[in-house]
């Protein structure tokens, strides 16, 4: 039966979210790829006990999330289950939906329909009555903001999310959400966008527009799917999804290849892996509360947390990653 460290909270920095009153770790879990249909059910819950041990209170999942669809959340439902009954005041889940889900015309986008149903699915696969944090995950440009807004409000005054969160809104698209919420009486607290050295383009209005409202920023692919790491230094292991997936393309890599080589010379120079510093980067801007990371082992995931140890960057660093990055890294990859 598993027991939580006694010294869990010892060393994890937490950070207000916005102007909220929830503090999250600056290194959170999520559940994209690694805790699907084929994943070894023993290593999911490792990786999740020892994110808790070490303080690490956050777990971000979505209704898609697995491979298959689904499949994450259910199985994040059986470690709860198995092991984390007795500390559920002491986690922050978090559940999103937009994206395709299930067949016919009610299974993915911005719908109250939709919305609803979805988070229904989603507390029953988890084995839960409410998440802390619920997203819309992509912004639908067919359904009426205030629907989707409405929604999203209700799902609070239902008692099924304590907060409310975005992902993937553009900065016009925020500010304009937000009105809604405000008028409404809404606790939306967050927004969760990609963003890491790589792909900074959120520092082209969008981080402007979360400190106006109060937000908090929790950014997801902060590795930019192991690109910001030494992984495909010496080519591309067995396991790896280059070329496999629609969301690592083998010519993004090779684009990519030279920058995260010269960032690793940094990353040596701080006593850091190159990941280590990648993380570092973003958590050293006021803008981001918490980064999520993906994880395969726990062994990785001990490592990413160490970037903690040196959130301090000089200013020679800072211009040079910018050097390196270039400009034009405020866009996309």
């Amino acid at each position: 039966m598993y027991k939580a460290s006694n010294e869990r909270y010892d060393n994890m920095q937490y950070k207000r979210c916005g102007k909220s009153g929830l503090l999250l770790p600056r290194i959170s879990v999520g559940l994209w790829h690694n805790f699907g249909t084929n994943a070894d059910l023993e290593n999911c819950k490792k990786i999740i006990q020892t994110a808790f041990d070490n303080g690490v209170t956050h777990f971000d999942l979505a209704n898609n999330y697995g491979p298959e669809a689904g499949s994450a959340e259910i199985n994040f439902g059986k470690i709860l289950s198995a092991d984390f009954k007795g500390y559920r005041d002491e986690l922050i889940v978090s559940t999103k939906a937009g994206y395709y889900m299930w067949a016919g015309p009610y299974g993915e986008y911005g719908s109250k329909k939709y919305l609803t149903a979805s988070l229904d699915q989603s507390l029953k696969r988890m084995g839960l009555d409410y998440v802390d944090i619920f997203y819309h995950h992509r912004p639908d440009e067919n359904t009426p903001l205030e629907e989707t807004a409405g929604a999203l409000d209700l799902i609070v005054r239902q008692g099924k999310a304590l907060y409310i969160g975005v992902s993937n809104y553009s900065a016009g698209q925020t500010k304009a959400i937000a009105a809604i919420f405000k008028r409404l009486g809404t606790p939306f607290i967050i927004h969760q966008p990609c963003y890491n050295m790589l792909d900074r383009w959120i520092e082209n209005g969008l981080t402007d527009v979360l400190e106006e409202e109060g937000l908090g920023c929790i950014a997801f692919s902060p590795l930019a799917q192991g690109i910001l790491t030494n992984r495909y230094f010496s080519g591309y292991p067995a396991d790896s999804r280059v070329g496999n997936s629609i969301f690592l393309p083998k010519e993004r890599v090779e684009k990519n290849l030279s920058i995260s080589k010269q960032l690793n010379e940094i990353a040596v120079a701080r006593s850091q892996t190159l990941a280590q510093t990648a993380l570092s980067w973003l958590l050293a801007h006021d803008s981001v509360t918490s980064v999520i990371i993906g994880v395969s082992k726990a062994a990785q995931l001990k490592e990413n947390l160490a970037a903690l140890d040196n959130l301090t960057f000089t200013t020679k660093e800072l211009s040079t990653i910018d050097k390196i990055i270039g400009a034009d890294k405020k866009h996309s990859t």
